[in-house]
Parts: C-alpha cells; sequence; structure tokens
C-alpha cells in the first residue's frame, strides 16, 4: 500500500526526540510521501532544512490564521521571498497551511480575510496550489474561491463542513484532506457526509501531531497513523484499505505535479 500524507507538522519539536526513527517506521508502512507545511515564519527555515534532508518530504510555506497575531506585513514580502527563490524546486509543493478560522472569536476577520486573499494571489502568481484551513469559515472560504479562482485548486485540509459546502469545493477544483477526526464515533454528522464523497475528491493526512484518530486516543499523533486512519475512512467509503489509498495517492499527485 503506497499513501502520501498530505497534511503534517513534521517539523514541531514534538517529534525533535524520534524525527528519524518515526519516518523510518512510516515508509515501512508504505506512507512514502509527506508535505510539511509552514505556519508562521520563523519556522519556514527550519521546515526546508528537514525538507532537504529528507527524501520523500515536501515543504509548503504559509501564514496560518491562528497565529495572526505573530505575523507583520512584512511577513507577506519575505513568503513571496522564498517562494520566487525556490520556484520550480522539486521540493516546494504548494501554499500553506493558511485560510479562515471563525471558531477562535478573538482573531480578526478582516485581518484573516486581508491575509487569506494576499496568499492566494501568492498561489496564483506562482501557479501553487494551496492548502487551506477552513474553520466554522465555510462559507466566507466558498465565496472568496469563487472570487480568487486559484488556477491549481488545492486542499480543504480536515474538512468538516456538509455535503453541500463539499460538492461547491470539489467544484472548484479542490480535494478534501480527510484524518482522524471521521475516525471517532461521534463525528456523527462527518461519518454521514464521508460516504457520499467521490474518491476522485479525497486525499489523506494526518495533521500530526495533532488530531490523533480513534484508535490512538489521547497520543501525539503521528505520519505512521495513517494506514490505520485509511483503513477506517475506506470501511466509511464502503471501499477496501487499498482502493482508498490508490486514490487518494493518485489524487495527490495529480494535485502536486508529482509522478508515482
Amino acid at each position: 500500500m503506497q499513501l502520501i500524507d498530505t497534511h503534517t507538522h513534521l517539523d514541531f519539536p514534538d517529534f525533535d526526540a524520534d524525527r528519524g526513527e518515526l519516518l523510518a517506521r512510516s515508509r515501512d508502512l508504505g506512507v512514502e510521501r509527506l508535505v510539511v507545511l509552514g505556519v508562521y515564519r520563523d519556522n519556514w527555515q527550519r521546515l526546508w532544512q528537514l525538507c532537504q534532508q529528507e527524501a520523500g518530504l515536501y515543504a509548503a510555506f504559509g501564514l496560518h490564521p491562528v497565529y495572526l497575531e505573530q505575523h507583520s506585513p512584512e511577513h507577506l514580502g519575505e513568503l513571496r521571498d522564498w517562494l520566487q527563490r525556490l520556484a520550480g524546486h522539486p521540493k516546494l509543493c504548494a501554499v500553506g497551511e493558511f485560510g479562515l478560522d471563525y471558531y477562535v472569536e478573538t482573531l480578526d476577520r478582516e485581518q484573516q480575510q486581508a491575509l487569506f486573499e494576499a496568499q492566494l494571489q501568492l498561489a496564483a502568481e506562482f501557479e501553487l496550489p494551496v492548502l487551506l484551513h477552513v474553520r466554522r469559515a465555510h462559507a466566507a472560504t466558498i465565496a472568496t474561491l469563487k472570487r480568487l479562482k486559484p488556477p491549481r485548486g488545492g486542499v480543504i485540509h480536515a474538512f468538516a463542513g456538509s455535503y453541500e459546502e463539499a460538492r461547491e469545493y470539489i467544484r472548484l477544483g479542490f480535494k478534501l484532506g480527510l484524518g482522524g477526526a471521521p475516525t471517532w464515533p461521534q463525528a456523527l454528522r462527518l461519518r454521514k457526509v464521508i460516504p457520499r464523497l467521490p474518491l476522485e475528491a479525497i486525499v489523506l493526512e494526518t495533521d500530526a501531531p495533532d488530531m490523533a484518530p480513534a484508535m490512538y486516543p489521547g497520543l501525539r499523533n503521528s505520519p505512521e497513523h495513517l494506514p490505520a486512519i485509511c483503513a477506517a475512512l475506506a470501511e466509511l467509503c464502503g471501499v477496501t484499505p487499498e482502493e482508498l489509498a490508490s486514490a487518494s495517492s493518485r489524487n495527490a499527485a495529480e494535485l502536486f505535479g508529482w509522478q508515482l
């Protein structure tokens, strides 16, 4: 089984003690490629060094809405400089993680929107897909994507919306990132939506070290959990784990321009 983890934060200090061993175990389980996402300016260099050192790791750079207070206007210029300097590099795969978060009420929505649109424009300029954080903000996200139409599409990370919202994203050329959340029995609405999704729209992810699946409650999430997540989601979708793994890897490769 060949798997691609389309959303990890493997650069986080949570993995400093055993990152190499974890990657070896993940590869042994078939997790051959992993996307590592930047969330604020100060972790981009560390992330890039990690992706250069390790085979199968690919980088995305972005300004995450939850860290809104840490971002300053010049960071957008620095993001553009990174994307320009690395344009065409095989290890650069996307702009992200960025988007809109309406769950955290203290985050200024106008500032979020301006940052969201600026990064969508950078993705269009450099012809890269986008990896989007969307929390309780599907209507605003869909409206913005319809207006700005990012040419390479992208992934709605940790999708937890309705079937109607899923259809809108798919029409806009987006894939839906599924990970640990729908493995929990209490995710009732999401577990009803997933069987209705076309396999062509699904990519798998862990969001490690966060969002551990139900099989590993209370533990640090890890790319090595992706096969178990795949098996649980395949059962929901009514397909074999091998079928879901193949479809999701094909979808990710198509999105990022990779050869499998």
